[in-house]
Formats: C-alpha cells, sequence, structure tokens
C-alpha cells in the first residue's frame, strides 16, 4: 500500500468516525444539529430550527465533512511514520491499528468531555452563544463538549498511534535480524 492510498483511508476512516460520532450525539442532543450544526455547515440558512425529512442523513453529512480532514492529517503522520516498516503488509498492518488506536483515545475522550458537560459545565454554566428557543441547554452543552473534548482526544490519539506504531517497528527488528544471520548461515 502506497503512502497515497494510507493518506486517503485516513480521510475515509475519519469521516466514516464522524458520521458515527455524530449520530450518538444527534441521539443526545438533536437540536446541537437542528439549531446549530446544520447552520454552520451551511446545510441550512439561518432561522429558529433546520428540520429535514431525514435528519440522520444531514447528521451523516455534517459528521463526515466535521472529521475528513482530521483524518487526513492523521492518515498522513502516520502513513509517514508507517514507512519505518521494511515489510509493506506489516506497514499496512500496524498503520491500520494505529488509526484504530487514534479512534478509540479520541472516542473514549469524547465520552469523558460528555460526562464532564453534563455533570459539571452544565451545572456551572459556560460562556457559549446559544441558539435561540434552546430546549434542553444541559444535553446541548453536553454534546458540545463532546465533540471539543473529541478533536484533544484525536490528538492525543495521534500521539499514542505513533508510539504505537515505532514500538511495533522495534518488536520486530530482533526478528529480522535474526532471520537475516540465519540466512547468511545457509
Amino acid at each position: 500500500m502506497t503512502l497515497n492510498e494510507i493518506i486517503l483511508l485516513g480521510c475515509v476512516i475519519g469521516g466514516l468516525y464522524g458520521i458515527v460520532h455524530d449520530q450518538l450525539t444527534y441521539t443526545i442532543s438533536p437540536e446541537y444539529y437542528t439549531k446549530f450544526k446544520f447552520y454552520q455547515f451551511g446545510l441550512a440558512e439561518s432561522g429558529n430550527e433546520a428540520l429535514f425529512p431525514t435528519p440522520r442523513l444531514q447528521v451523516s453529512l455534517v459528521g463526515f465533512m466535521a472529521t475528513w480532514w482530521m483524518g487526513l492529517f492523521i492518515g498522513i503522520i502516520l502513513g509517514i511514520i508507517g514507512l519505518i516498516h521494511t515489510e509493506n503488509r506489516q506497514m499496512l498492518f500496524v498503520t491500520l491499528k494505529a488509526m484504530l488506536v487514534t479512534m478509540a483515545v479520541a472516542l473514549a475522550t469524547g465520552f469523558i468531555g460528555l460526562a464532564y458537560g453534563k455533570w459539571v459545565l452544565a451545572k456551572t454554566g459556560v460562556n457559549w452563544r446559544f441558539p435561540q428557543n434552546l430546549v434542553d441547554k444541559e444535553s446541548f452543552i453536553a454534546v458540545g463538549s463532546m465533540h471539543n473534548f473529541s478533536y484533544l482526544g484525536g490528538a492525543a490519539g495521534l500521539i499514542a498511534a505513533v508510539i504505537y506504531s515505532i514500538r511495533q517497528r522495534k518488536k520486530t527488528a530482533p526478528a529480522r535480524t535474526r532471520n537475516k544471520k540465519k540466512a547468511r548461515s545457509k
């Protein structure tokens, strides 16, 4: 697999992560989308509330648009780091696992953000600009916090993924050296 293919894969995986993430957060706070995100991403004109016949389709679009670029960034970094692996198969396998590490850390951090938003920020208040006619402010804050923490988690996950990839290279280095010595002695 080439570096370009890894980068493209990063964009696709990042976008798919965003779709799943936003489907979850839409379930928690539909207003976060109907009164904020749909306008932010240009899917609706300013107004009271954007209502669509199939809102989950628009939520998926928002999720993809919000995260594909993070996948691009992660794909570039992990793809370049993946070049330390000498075998193509190992590069692909380790880099895909590293992307999963990134997503797992981002998701876990996002859930921490959700809890923090619900149990701390919603209780103490935030200095955010809220949409008019907001019915469930607590859920809106919790979901906003989850989104913010998820980006932080993506960055932390990328660091963990780079460390993982480097450690995998170090694990396989002694085995390759032994195999080369065996091949020379024959």
